[in-house]
């Protein structure tokens, strides 16, 4: 049996190895560089000193990143490089990369390559065999999830969601499994719009809105999907949102034929009483709460009412 080319270069292929420190002449090392989120101490001692050596720093935008290295007297060459010019701007950085030159790459906030461009440029970077070496620091994301509250033994950073409701729709569709806590960034305009849409069918989860991460207001908002939704419809959120959401629980969603089945379902040892009262602890007001726990059951919302009220009777 014959095989074709790509059969032919899979089997050929070797492994690449960077040593990101060995000593050399050409090619120069492209350093990915954190800035801080917020506060302005989030800058490490290492990053501050790699812009200070680098030939050249290219930045998501250069007006914010002035400001910043002039705080810490850098005054090294100030390049673009965002979404708009990378297809221009990303080859001259590769070719002064292999002659032999260091360029470090800055996002506005926190570390790049992470939902923006540099990623790209990062990609084209190890396909010439230029070293890429991280310089880590603050990130969002990462810092949103361990103070949320929820898990953290496995989680799925997920970027920012779609702005049509369709899209969003799309990507909770292809996220309805995951048992993993989700990460998602938001903008403060668009928040109650995206929070609707979940709340459309994981109003029950927990979850968290992190906002103004090491600003001076920084702030935590922790409840239901629906409680933190009726929280952001009543309050203006300002500021770049992490959205932290728990994962799916085993059994979540469908209701369950036979006792057999009900079994494997959280609320199976609760009375239905007990059940609503559950979620109305979660800071859920009562009608969404027999809502939650009619949806959980499989039966109506009048069905429980009518329950509760001839218990209430009894």
């Amino acid at each position: 049996m014959t095989r074709n080319n790509d059969e032919l270069e899979a089997v050929v292929e070797k492994a690449s190895v960077q040593r990101s420190f060995t000593s050399r002449e050409t090619p120069g090392t492209l350093y990915l560089v954190a800035t801080p989120i917020g506060n302005l101490e989030d800058m490490t001692f290492r990053a501050i000193r790699t812009l200070k050596e680098v030939q050249l720093i290219a930045a998501e935008d250069t007006r914010q990143t002035r400001k910043l290295l002039t705080h810490f007297e850098i005054q090294n060459r100030l390049v673009s490089y965002h979404e708009h010019n990378r297809e221009a701007s990303g080859p001259e950085l590769i070719r002064l990369l292999l002659e032999g030159q260091h360029i470090a790459l800055v996002s506005d906030a926190g570390i790049p390559a992470i939902s923006d461009p540099g990623a790209d440029l990062v990609r084209d970077a190890v396909a010439q065999g230029i070293p890429v070496v991280p310089i880590p620091g603050a990130n969002a994301a990462l810092s949103g999830l361990i103070i949320s509250g929820l898990p953290t033994d496995r989680f799925l950073f997920v970027g920012f969601p779609p702005r049509e409701r369709k899209g969003v729709n799309k990507l909770l569709d292809s996220l309805e499994g995951e048992s993993g806590t989700l990460m998602f960034y938001e903008s403060p305009h668009r928040l109650k719009k995206t929070l609707a849409v979940v709340a459309e069918r994981w109003s029950g989860r927990r979850m968290a809105i992190v906002r103004e991460l090491t600003k001076r207001y920084e702030e935590v908002v922790r409840g239901t999907v629906q409680a933190c939704l009726e929280h952001a419809e009543q309050n203006q959120l300002l500021g770049e949102c992490c959205i932290i959401i728990e994962g799916t629980r085993p059994n979540e969603g469908g209701a369950a034929s036979s006792g057999e089945a009900n079994s494997g379902q959280w609320w199976f040892a609760l009375t239905l009483a007990q059940h609503v009262a559950h979620y109305e602890g979660l800071q859920i007001n009562r009608k969404e709460a027999m809502k939650m726990a009619a949806n959980d059951r499989g039966i109506s919302k009048r069905d429980v009412y009518q329950a509760l009220l001839s218990n209430s009777e009894d």
